[in-house]
């Protein structure tokens, strides 16, 4: 293919009319690869969106069609498996495990006398099919802001003060430290009410991290009235602090704690295949996008209840299977090239966690990961968000390749707020310098409406998409993906 020959920058530029000095040539040159590769991902979207993929959920029929597709697009371009696992080829397993809360109530003893909380002040989660704690002495740890003495909360039930953005590590590490269960206060009964409907609908999570732990929610009025004399408790505790950072506070109470979970094992898979570079011992690139959506997403009695997922992430797979056509018509190249579809994104980055977990090379020999979500945004011409910037040794390539392009780079901030919700987060945490480069995340105004809009919900479809800038970020990613997939072209050690 004829693109490949030319830098980037001039056909941005020609494309944009923002330069004389490119030819007319290379602006048709541009203009024809601009509209085949708007083809490929419209065409490509729209099956991957289409009804008869039914959303796209893990351990669905759904899954079958998508892997299937996705399989056979990238064979066409001439790659090979690359879970590098005869047992397992394209598809690699990923143990999930489905969880949907039943029922759980705690009652407290105090005195002798047994106050059962109601439903509307309490609710208790687990992973377990059913988990039962019974006549457990009951501590309070506050904020736990310092750490607690694990002497003082093993085998106990601890009462942790309820902070936003902090609880839970707090009460990992109480569960930690020997809780056989917490109790997090919380406000108000809205937030019991919140997290009762958010574990009533099935989630997903590793079979191999599932939590069994035994975590129940108590509104702090149902706690003061339960407990005669709770507030001088926590003055109490408040004091003792003062002294002892790591102070809990012995409370004259039992409780007994229990719940049930419909809980179901799942296998579900990513999808890996290679590009074979010439110098496989030189490295390896990996380009990603997580295949899965919700499926039926919808509220009851809606007209339509599937949610099909077009821009989220229909639009970031279609995107890797036309790079990975291009990159094999232009190859070869020196070094191996993945290309991994994951699952389970949408419920944690389950599928990337677990690909991290069991690569199939090595992960320090993955000099750069490129991931692709919800591309399908914004139109031609606009910023380019950068996530990940200032966190791997990538950064000068793609702000050259950001310069030339001749358009704008987005906000940091934008950008920044993105960087844990993406599935590179999971690799980046583990040392592979993986990014997200997309126009989609360049205009704060744009983005804000769609996750306003139709973000996880059936509004989702393919007529609501932008093409315009995705397209612009695929040639992007073509040419800087075959500059670091070249020995000569991008050294990881010069940094």
């Amino acid at each position: 293919m004829m693109f490949t020959r030319f830098r980037i920058a001039a056909l941005a530029a020609a494309a944009l009319t923002v330069s004389g000095c490119a030819s007319t040539q290379n602006a048709r040159d541009f203009e024809t690869q601009f509209a085949l590769a708007q083809t490929a991902l419209a065409e490509d979207i729209a099956v991957l969106a289409s009804d008869e993929f039914l959303g796209r959920r893990p351990g669905t029929e759904g899954e079958i069609k998508t892997l299937d597709f996705m399989e056979r697009e990238l064979k066409r371009a001439g790659l090979v498996s690359g879970t590098n696992d005869p047992a397992n080829p394209w598809r690699a397993p990923v143990g999930l495990v489905t969880t949907v809360a039943q029922s759980g109530n705690v009652i407290l003893t105090i005195e002798g006398s047994e106050v059962l909380l109601d439903a509307s002040d309490a609710t208790v989660l687990t992973g377990s099919s059913r988990a039962l704690v019974e006549g457990a002495e009951l501590v309070y740890v506050g904020s736990a802001a310092a750490g607690v003495d694990a002497d003082a909360v093993s085998g106990k039930v601890a009462i942790l003060q309820g902070e936003p953005g902090k609880s839970p590590a707090r009460r990992a590490k109480l569960f930690d430290q020997g809780a056989i269960a917490v109790i997090t206060l919380v406000e108000t009964q809205n937030s019991i009410l919140s997290l009762r409907n958010s574990a009533g609908r099935e989630r997903f999570q590793l079979a191999s991290s599932v939590d069994d732990a035994i975590s129940a929610y108590v509104t702090r009025a149902a706690m003061a009235e339960a407990i005669p004399g709770w507030e001088g408790y926590v003055e109490q505790l408040e004091e003792l602090l003062k002294e002892n950072s790591s102070a809990v506070l012995p409370l004259s109470a039992t409780a007994r704690i229990e719940a049930s979970t419909d809980r179901r094992e799942v296998t579900s898979h990513n999808l890996i295949g290679k590009l074979p570079g010439t110098n496989p011992d030189a490295g390896a690139v990996l380009m990603l996008a997580h295949w899965d959506h919700f499926g039926e997403c919808g509220e009851l009695g809606d007209e339509d209840r599937l949610c099909n997922g077009a821009a989220d992430n229909a639009s970031g797979v279609a995107a890797i299977i036309e790079l990975a056509r291009r990159l094999a018509r232009s190859g070869p190249h020196d070094r191996d090239i993945y290309v991994l579809g994951t699952t389970a994104e949408e419920w944690g980055l389950l599928g990337a966690e677990a690909f991290a977990e069991n690569p199939p090379l090595p992960l320090d020999e993955i000099v750069a990961a490129f991931n692709f979500d919800t591309v399908a945004l914004a139109p031609r011409g606009g910023a380019i968000g950068f996530i990940g910037e200032g966190e791997t040794p990538l950064d000068p390539l793609v702000a050259q390749a950001i310069a030339n392009s001749g358009r704008d780079q987005g906000s940091r901030i934008l950008a920044e707020q993105f960087l844990q919700r993406q599935d590179g987060w999971a690799l980046l945490q583990r040392g592979v310098p993986a990014i997200v480069i997309s126009s989609a995340f360049g205009d704060e105004d744009r983005l804000n409406d769609y996750l306003s809009t139709r973000y996880h919900s059936a509004d989702d479809e393919i007529e609501g998409m932008e093409l315009g800038g995705a397209v612009e970020d695929l040639l992007l990613h073509q040419s800087l993906i075959e500059q670091v997939a070249s020995v000569e072209g991008y050294s990881p050690a010069a940094k």
